[in-house]
Order: C-alpha cells, then structure tokens, then sequence
C-alpha cells in the first residue's frame, strides 16, 4: 500500500523506515478504541453493559490473551466461537479513534525528506490505522505486509529488501520501531541501523531476547532521531 504525496523529515544522507504501532502511536490506544466500539455493539445486541471497560480493565491489569472470554464472563455473557470470532471481526474492522505521538507528529511534519513505514497486522485493520493517523501525506513509502498475505510479516525480508530499492541512492536506512522480538533482527542483518523507541505503555517487552534481536540505538523520543543518527554516523 502506497502513500499519496507525502515526506516527512529524515536526517541528512538517511532514509528513515518506521514501524507503526506504539513507534508513531500507542497500540493501546488503539486498543481502547475498539473496546468502546464494541460497548456499542454489546449493548445493541444483547442489552448488556459495561462490556467495553471490562476489557479495558483487562488490559490495564495486564491481560493480553482471551480478553474478551474474560470480559464477557465476568459479565455473564455467552462466549463461544461464534461470539468471540464476531467480537474480534469487529475489533479488527473498527474506524479507530487514535492520534500520532507528539514527538511522531512534530518529525513527520517538518521538512522534506524519504521516509518509510513497515507494519504487520491483517491488511484491513493496518490500513484503518495508517487513515486515521493522515500518515498517507506524510510518508512516501508505506507497506502493510499484511498485503501480501500471511508469512510476510517482520522478520520476513520482503519489506526491508521493498524499501532498499526505493531508497534514494547511496542512502543509509535505519529502522525505527519497538519490539525486539522481530523487528530488528532482519534489518540489522542486511546492513541497516535499527533504532529502539521506547515508549512508556509499549505492550511488547523491550528486552532483546539476544544480541542479534538487539538495537543499535535506544531513544526516549522521536526528537533524539537525529542527533542520535547523526552521532551515529559520526563514530
């Protein structure tokens, strides 16, 4: 999936490559919002409320498999394949309600430069995502592996190699995401800088599992970026 016109910054002589969830915005933000979402469609089919800020509860407990069973046992629903399947169809699917990071929309927005976006999840649901942060007129080059079916997602070099070959030439690429466990294995692989944000509420656990998994840089903020990049190059 293309972006339309749009840039974004990137330090001098890099392409810059982000991750989307909790890099440019928190995914449990995202998550929230399909909680809410399906307080409305509980409620319409079953009379039932509260279904939303069980989950949430849930969430903030730090539950993060069968959250809905749990939600709706605690409030004596139903929970069969097909009410879950629905219930999660409809999470998925939802219009979500989320914002950039400041720091994310304050980089996009500065001046010209390539950038990059590599996102995993079902096509649809990334898609929802990439509309509702406008990212379409701020990054050039955006691949939602889910396109492409199953067994493209990170660590799966298909993307990485996609964004070499539109990266200008002589450029040096750096990733920019949060979770070590498949992000940046590949790109450090194939020559890349990766870079670790870590975000406070980040679901995913930011300790690598081993060095290969590890990042080269670890930044508080999309505002270190560049002076890391910079400092980077210069060792």
């Amino acid at each position: 999936m293309g972006g339309r016109s749009g840039m974004g910054r990137a330090a001098p002589g890099w392409m810059v490559v982000f991750d989307l969830d909790d890099t440019l915005y928190l995914e449990r933000d995202f998550a929230f919002s399909g909680y809410r979402h399906l307080e409305q469609v509980v409620a319409a089919q079953s009379g039932v409320r509260g279904f939303g800020a069980a989950c949430r509860a849930l969430f903030e407990a730090g539950v993060r498999r069968h959250v809905f069973d749990r939600a709706c046992a605690e409030l004596g629903l139903a929970a069969g394949p097909e009410r879950i399947a629905q219930l999660v169809a409809g999470y998925r699917a939802h219009r979500p309600e989320i914002a950039l990071c400041p720091d994310a929309a304050r980089y996009l927005a500065q001046a010209p430069g390539p950038l990059g976006l590599i996102t995993d999840g079902p096509e649809n649901t990334q898609r929802n995502k990439i509309t509702a942060l406008g990212l379409q007129a701020l990054i050039r080059h955006i691949r939602a592996t889910g396109t492409w079916g199953a067994g493209y997602g990170k660590p799966h070099p298909r993307a990485f190699q996609e964004m070499e070959d539109k990266a200008p030439p002589g450029a040096r690429l750096a990733y920019v995401a949060d979770n070590p466990a498949k992000d940046f294995v590949t790109p450090r692989a194939r020559g890349w800088t990766a870079v670790q944000i870590l975000r406070p509420g980040a679901v995913h656990d930011p300790e690598p599992p081993d060095a290969a998994h590890a990042a080269h840089l670890r930044i508080h903020s999309l505002d270190q970026l560049d002076p890391a990049l910079a400092a980077w190059t210069a060792v």
